[in-house]
């Protein structure tokens, strides 16, 4: 008898135990799991923004220095946004970092993008880079661009007064060479072609005339 009290009495004490110990450490799990749900959203909170050009954009190496222009961006690329003042971002694209106008870009709302090829563009941005110089993507991707009619236009290679040096450019091609002057905050160009020139200023296409060749 007094062997089967001793069992009963260690058996109570072990339950009493684990009891005690279940109850201890319960509300620790809970708290585990939102503490590594606070660690993930800090660490989406650190990832940097990223911005859209709305319109082609010059990428400046010094923020007040105009005349440092390092390369134009192309309208709907994506670049990411390092530092921001009232009138410029600081932004990376592809590997170089500059400073480009505020209003050239639009910041972007956080989204998630989905898995796949390295070499296949975010969906949000896969219609907005030139396709290929084929003729049928050519005409389709001014299509989507500008609108029919204005890609009529440019498809024929015609150029106008007041249209933007981007226009230009999916009209005519790159220039063989460019011209700049800057002064205070305007910038003249003088995109050299084949047989003419086109004077540009501010992005905005004003004069064009013959090539003086030599």
């Amino acid at each position: 008898m007094v062997f089967v009290r001793f069992i009963k009495i260690y058996i109570m004490r072990k339950i009493f135990l684990m009891s005690f110990l279940f109850v201890l450490f319960t509300p620790l799990f809970p708290q585990a799991g939102r503490t590594e749900q606070l660690s993930r959203l800090e660490q989406d909170s650190q990832g940097q923004p990223t911005a859209t050009l709305k319109s082609a954009s010059r990428l400046f190496e010094a923020r007040d220095d105009l005349t440092t222009v390092m390369l134009i961006i192309p309208s709907g690329s994506v670049v990411t946004v390092t530092g921001m003042d009232s009138i410029y971002y600081r932004v990376i694209y592809e590997e170089s970092e500059g400073y480009i106008l505020k209003r050239h870009a639009v910041l972007n709302k956080k989204q998630v993008v989905q898995a796949g090829p390295v070499n296949e563009p975010a969906a949000e941005v896969r219609n907005t880079r030139p396709v290929q110089k084929s003729q049928g993507n050519r005409f389709s991707y001014l299509d989507y661009k500008y609108g029919t009619s204005m890609a009529a236009r440019l498809y024929a290679g015609k150029i106008w007064k007041g249209m933007t040096a981007e226009m230009v450019q999916d009209s005519w091609g790159t220039p063989s060479k460019i011209n700049r002057v800057i002064r205070g905050s305007t910038i003249k160009e003088e995109w050299i072609y084949r047989n003419t020139w086109l004077y540009i200023v501010d992005d905005t296409l004003v004069d064009w005339g013959p090539a003086v060749k030599k």
